[in-house]
């Protein structure tokens, strides 16, 4: 890798922090980048996976004290996370080529529908919150997000807005906080895989990591109504893109 490929990936990984963050579309930006700087499909996979711990870590370490404040609530949520991108690397690993490849552009747009409409759904559920439904959702994206994780963060901001009365402020925080726990596991598990880059994936780490923390702030300022409706709408262009390449 010449250093002009590793600064171009430091680049790459700043706004795939930044925008995974806002919008949860990280890897939109960060997967292809590692394509570009001629890392084969496969590997630019879990490399992903492994650089974009970065951003979670950054992310949560700007807004710490809002994810305190979910206590012991906090802790099993992160152990489900934990569980799930286990499951999810695992799968990678051992499942045949493209088993989930399919479904996945469906889920996205599923979870992009759900997200423009969350504000009547809400009304429509009223005061009710759905404690069981969301550990076990959190679980599923959890997987998805150790297996590939394009679209994650779109899927994770529908179910927490649907399933909790929590902000989108909020839900932003905690989509960072449990798929970065997933993102962190499964890591672990590529790491003896073989198959990561590790100059790439540090490249894209330090980027991500700064893209991250300058997250929650722009997420702040930005107008509830106007976020859900952006992510919304690139999640569905992102559905179209994963189910037409």
């Amino acid at each position: 890798m010449t250093l002009l490929e590793f600064g171009l990936l430091v680049v790459a990984g700043y706004f795939a922090g930044l925008v995974g963050f806002v919008t949860g579309l990280a890897s939109l930006v960060s997967y292809p980048a590692l394509l570009v700087a001629g890392v084969p499909p496969v590997a630019a996979n879990v490399t992903n996976t492994v650089a974009l711990v970065a951003a979670g870590v950054g992310a949560t370490t700007k807004a710490s004290s809002e994810i305190a404040r979910g206590g012991k609530q906090l802790i099993r949520f992160a152990i489900v996370s934990a569980f799930g991108g286990l499951a999810g690397a695992i799968l990678l690993l051992v499942a045949p080529e493209g088993s989930f490849e399919a479904v996945v552009p469906y889920l996205v747009a599923f979870a992009a529908v759900a997200l423009l409409l969350q504000p009547r759904i809400r009304n429509l559920a009223g005061d009710k919150e759905f404690p069981t439904l969301y550990p076990i959702s959190l679980f599923l994206v959890a997987i998805y997000g150790g297996y590939f994780g394009a679209g994650a963060g779109v899927i994770f901001l529908a179910l927490g807005l649907i399933c909790t009365s929590d902000s989108i402020w909020r839900v932003s925080i905690l989509k960072s906080f449990f798929l970065g726990i997933a993102n962190a596991v499964a890591a672990i598990i590529f790491a003896f895989s073989g198959d990561v880059n590790w100059l790439a994936a540090l490249a894209l780490a330090i980027g991500a990591f700064a893209g991250g923390y300058c997250g929650p702030p722009v997420v702040k300022v930005i107008p509830p109504k106007v976020l859900r409706t952006a992510v919304g709408i690139l999640g569905l262009g992102l559905a179209a893109w994963l189910m037409w390449k």
